[in-house]
């Protein structure tokens, strides 16, 4: 497959983000100048209340709408740039949607597999129907859901039911460490994962991922990569909160390190830059002192751009 260099965009935006702030159009075309990526990820994020509910909201003031995905999309198209929606769920409790999990063994009375999944479907569906009304390029069906990837049979009936409304290539975000772990990978199109690999162990990541993607004959990318920039992030990457004090430069040691790792292993087709926010963009000044994940303002931004400028040539 082409190589899709895109970054995510608009995490956790809520309803009517697009009529609500202008400022999301310049911060994607900013994106697409600064970056030169050539497609962007957009989640749809549901809510549940904590890890056990087997309910979520999917349409609610706390997630972007049909119009705002619409408008997303047509945007980034005149801006020459792919799309892929994601369907993500966060937890209003705080916890992690990896720790969703209920017993394998079904009990009355106790919250359990049957009815989340029948939740999780109906916002999954309505994304997918969001993603083909949009002419997606790929859609994504979950993301780092550890604790539900055991669950082979639900998972192979959703991706079902999920191709008989969008046409397009799909695939499922596993989380780090997890790419061996997935069974139902042979049901998807692409594979791909949270690339939050210390600096230090890349190769040995890339050679082991690179084992499954042989194993099960799909292409693979990493849906979400990066590294926050404070200091010690190139060892924990994955760890936003980990770490005291701003770090550009920090975070421009993974993005070398990583892009440096990407070019010696070709079988990657994709990586998906954690994340771009849509409406709260800061000032590119402000750059020197955000120690987040965007690279808007810092020296890992410039890295991204030649890497892009290296692939050009081959879409």
């Amino acid at each position: 497959m082409d190589f899709i260099n895109a970054y995510t965009f608009g995490f956790c935006e809520k309803m009517g983000f697009t009529q609500k702030a202008a400022s999301w159009k310049q911060s994607l075309k900013l994106l697409a100048e600064s970056t030169g990526c050539n497609a962007i990820i957009l989640p749809v994020c549901a809510w549940q209340d904590h890890t056990f509910s087997t309910k979520m909201d999917s349409v609610h003031p706390d997630v972007m709408s049909k119009d705002d995905v619409r408008k997303v999309c047509d945007y980034a198209r005149e801006l020459g740039m792919k799309v892929i929606p994601k369907a993500m769920v966060n937890c209003r409790d705080g916890y992690w949607r990896a720790y969703i999990r209920f017993f394998d063994q079904e009990v009355p009375v106790e919250p359990g597999w049957r009815d989340w999944f029948l939740s999780w479907s109906d916002h999954v569906i309505r994304v997918a129907a969001m993603a083909e009304e949009n002419h997606a390029e790929m859609f994504c069906i979950g993301c780092e859901m550890v604790g539900t990837d055991h669950r082979e049979q639900e998972w192979r009936e959703l991706i079902r039911a999920v191709r008989e409304v969008y046409t397009g290539p799909l695939t499922y975000n596993c989380d780090k460490y997890q790419e061996n772990l997935v069974s139902w990978w042979d049901a998807l199109d692409v594979i791909s994962s949270s690339g939050y690999y210390p600096a230090d162990d890349l190769d040995r990541q890339f050679k082991r991922i690179k084992e499954v993607a042989d194993r099960f004959g799909k292409p693979f990318m990493f849906m979400e990569c990066g590294c926050p920039s404070r200091f010690g992030s190139e060892n924990r990457p994955n760890d936003w909160k980990f770490g005291k004090g701003t770090s550009p430069e920090t975070q421009e040691r993974w993005y070398k390190a990583f892009l440096d790792t990407l070019r010696r292993y070709p079988f990657v087709r994709g990586t998906g830059w954690w994340d771009w926010p849509a409406t709260r963009l800061y000032p590119e000044y402000a750059g020197a002192d955000n120690d987040g994940y965007c690279t808007w303002g810092k020296p890992a931004n410039k890295l991204i751009r030649e890497f892009a400028g290296e692939w050009s040539g081959q879409q």
